[in-house]
C-alpha cells in the first residue's frame, strides 16, 4: 500500500488540498455505473484512508492476541497497542483515558448506558448506582430531532421503569424550540439525552446551553455526537456534558467499533450492562465483583484491530485540523444549500442557504420518491443517502415519509458539489415532472 501523506497546516482547506487529500483515499479513484465516483454519503459511512487500512493490518501482521488475557510477548504487545489506541481517541474528544469504553458503536453506546439506567432501577443496586435509578414520576427528555438510536432505547427502559418520556418539539425549519426546552427541563427530569448535530437537517444544536439547562435541573446529560466528532472539534469536558458516544465508521474508522464517553465517576457507579469475561474482578458460584470502568463495560473479547484502526483515523483527523475541517465542510454546506434552493421544484430541510449548518442537505423534489432521486443520480456515479434517516418522527413532523441526503466530509471538493446540483438539476425532467 501507499502511505498516507500527513496534512497539518494552519491555513484553511481548499479544493487545491483537498484534492491531495483524495489521493489517500484509494476508493474515491473508481468509477461508477462510468462515471467518476462522487461520494456523498459520508453521514452514514465515511471511506478510509491508507494510513487507517495499514494500521489494521499492521496489527494482525505483528501483534494479534488476547488482549488483558496474557503474559507472552504478542499479548503484552496486543494490550499496549488496544490502550495506546484508547489513550489516542479518548485525547481526540477532550476526556481522560479511563473515561472511554469501546462498543461496538453508537447505538451500542447509547443501549449501554440506558440499560445501565435500568438495570439501577430493579433489584438491589449499590448506594451510587441508586443515582441512575428510573421509576414513575421520572422523566427522560429527547429531541423530535433524534436519530432511533437515541429515541427507542430510552423508548424501552422508560416502558421497563415507568419513567415517562418526554421530547422538546423543533420548528418548521428543523431547529429546536429552545423555550420548549427551558419548559420541559424541570426537576423530573433524569435524563436528557439529545443529538449535537442532526443528521437530517445539519442544524448543529446549541450544546453548552442546552447542558446547562439541564445540570440546573438536576439532569445527567448524554450526546450523540454521531455527526459532530468526525466534523467539528469536540471537547466533551468544555461542553459539561456526562455522556457522549460516537461511531467509528463515521470517521475515517473501521466498522464495527465506536466509543462511550463518561465522567469517570458516572462509569464506576453505573451496573454493568453486558456481563462475563473481562470484566470482573473476583467470580464465584454465587457472586461476582466488577472492575472499574472502562473494563466493567468491556466484556468478552473486545474490536482490538479496530481500536488501533480507530487511532489511526484520529491521527489523521487531528494532523489534517478538525476547526479547518469544519470550515471547509460548511462551505460545501452552503453551497449544497444555496445550489439545491435555485432549482425548482427542491425543498431543502432544514434552515435556509446564509444560516450556519453542518456540511449536509436533505432534500425533496416535488413529483419524485426518493428512493428514485437517489437511483437517478446513482447511474450518474453520484452516492447520497435516501430514506427516513433513521429518523422518522422528523420526518413526520417536517410532513415526508422519505428525502434524499448528501453529505460531504474532507476530501469532498467544490466539483463534487457542482456535479451534484448539476445532476439534481436534470431530475424533473428526465421524470416528466418540470413544471408540474
Amino acid at each position: 500500500m501507499t502511505g498516507s501523506a500527513v496534512h497539518e497546516h494552519t491555513s484553511a482547506l481548499n479544493d487545491v488540498e483537498v484534492v491531495r487529500i483524495r489521493n489517500d483515499f484509494p476508493i474515491l479513484e473508481q468509477h461508477v455505473n462510468g462515471k467518476p465516483l462522487v461520494y456523498l454519503d459520508s453521514g452514514a459511512t465515511s471511506q478510509n484512508p491508507f494510513s487507517v487500512m495499514e494500521a489494521e493490518q499492521e496489527y494482525y501482521e505483528q501483534r494479534n492476541s488476547a488482549v488483558h488475557r496474557g503474559a507472552h510477548t504478542l499479548a503484552v504487545a496486543a494490550t499496549d497497542s488496544f490502550e495506546d489506541a484508547r489513550e489516542t481517541v479518548a485525547a481526540f474528544i477532550g476526556a481522560e483515558t479511563n473515561e472511554l469504553v469501546w462498543t461496538q458503536n453508537a447505538t451500542a453506546g447509547l443501549n449501554l448506558i440506558a440499560y445501565s439506567f435500568g438495570n439501577a432501577s430493579v433489584g438491589a443496586v449499590s448506594a451510587q448506582a441508586q443515582r441512575f435509578a428510573l421509576s414513575a414520576g421520572d422523566e427522560v427528555l429527547v429531541t423530535e430531532m433524534e436519530h432511533h438510536a437515541n429515541l427507542i432505547p430510552w423508548q424501552e427502559v422508560c416502558r421497563r421503569t415507568g419513567a415517562t418520556l418526554r421530547y422538546i418539539p423543533v420548528h418548521d425549519d428543523g431547529t429546536l424550540d429552545m423555550d420548549a426546552a427551558a419548559n420541559l427541563l424541570n426537576e423530573r427530569t433524569k435524563v436528557f439525552s439529545f443529538t449535537h448535530v442532526s443528521n437530517v437537517t445539519g442544524v448543529i444544536n446549541p450544546v453548552s446551553e442546552l447542558t446547562a439547562l439541564a445540570h440546573a435541573a438536576g439532569a445527567l446529560v448524554v450526546l450523540d455526537a454521531c455527526q459532530s466528532a468526525p466534523h467539528l472539534p469536540l471537547d466533551v469536558k468544555a461542553l459539561d456534558v456526562d455522556f457522549a458516544v460516537f461511531s467509528g465508521h463515521k470517521m475515517l474508522g473501521p466498522t464495527g467499533i465506536g466509543g462511550l464517553y463518561g465522567r469517570a465517576e458516572l462509569l464506576d457507579a453505573m451496573p454493568p450492562f453486558l456481563t462475563g469475561g473481562s470484566m470482573i474482578t473476583t467470580v464465584t458460584m454465587d457472586r461476582a465483583e466488577y472492575l472499574p470502568a472502562p473494563q466493567r463495560f468491556e466484556a468478552g473479547t473486545q474490536p482490538i484491530s479496530q481500536a488501533v484502526a480507530l487511532a489511526a483515523a484520529a491521527n489523521y483527523l487531528h494532523e489534517t485540523g478538525m476547526e479547518r475541517i469544519h470550515d471547509w465542510e460548511a462551505s460545501l454546506g452552503q453551497r449544497l444549500v444555496s445550489g439545491l434552493e435555485a432549482i425548482e421544484g427542491i425543498r431543502v430541510l432544514g434552515p435556509a442557504s446564509g444560516i450556519p449548518r453542518a456540511g449536509l442537505a436533505s432534500f425533496e423534489v416535488a413529483g419524485v420518491h426518493a428512493h428514485d432521486v437517489g437511483q437517478y443520480l446513482d447511474a450518474a456515479g453520484i452516492a447520497v443517502r435516501v430514506g427516513h434517516h433513521c429518523a422518522q418522527p422528523l420526518h413526520r413532523r417536517l410532513g415526508l415519509n422519505a428525502s434524499t441526503r448528501a453529505s460531504t466530509y474532507l476530501y469532498n471538493t467544490s466539483a463534487d458539489v457542482d456535479a451534484f446540483l448539476a445532476a439534481v438539476a436534470g431530475l424533473r425532467g428526465y421524470f416528466g415532472v418540470e413544471g408540474e
